[in-house]
């Protein structure tokens, strides 16, 4: 197995655990995400299409079945994370850095994704 490859498979396996179990919280411990969100200044009916959106996110990440859905997740995916942690920060609650480190796991998932199928690049 080639470095990129390797290094693919790793940083898109630990993006995909972080962002999934994130996702998993949100319906498990509801009520404690809501209380993060309204600290936060978003609103609690966001949770769930967020959590819906996280998962299909990553199942279009992880099929690669359309270039164009695998673009826009990661796309969506770095919104998201740039307002978390903006958010964190904004707030000053110091909890800023499993959105960075996501958002370090996704660029670094996206460019080696990117160079091992140049067909899907955008």
């Amino acid at each position: 197995m080639n470095k990129t490859k390797l290094t693919y498979r790793i940083t898109t396996g630990l993006f995909t655990a972080l962002i999934g179990m994130g996702a998993v919280m949100y319906f498990v411990q509801h009520d404690m995400v809501a209380d993060k969100f309204a600290t936060l200044g978003y609103p609690a009916y966001i949770i769930c299409p967020l959590a819906i959106a996280k998962l299909l996110g990553l199942t279009a990440i992880l099929t690669r079945k359309s270039p164009l859905l695998t673009n826009l997740a990661y796309a969506g995916f770095f919104y998201e994370l740039i307002l978390a942690a903006t958010a964190h920060v904004a707030i000053g609650d110091g909890e800023f850095a499993p959105a960075t480190a996501a958002l370090a796991l996704a660029i670094a998932s996206w460019e080696t994704g990117r160079r091992l199928y140049p067909s899907s690049a955008a």
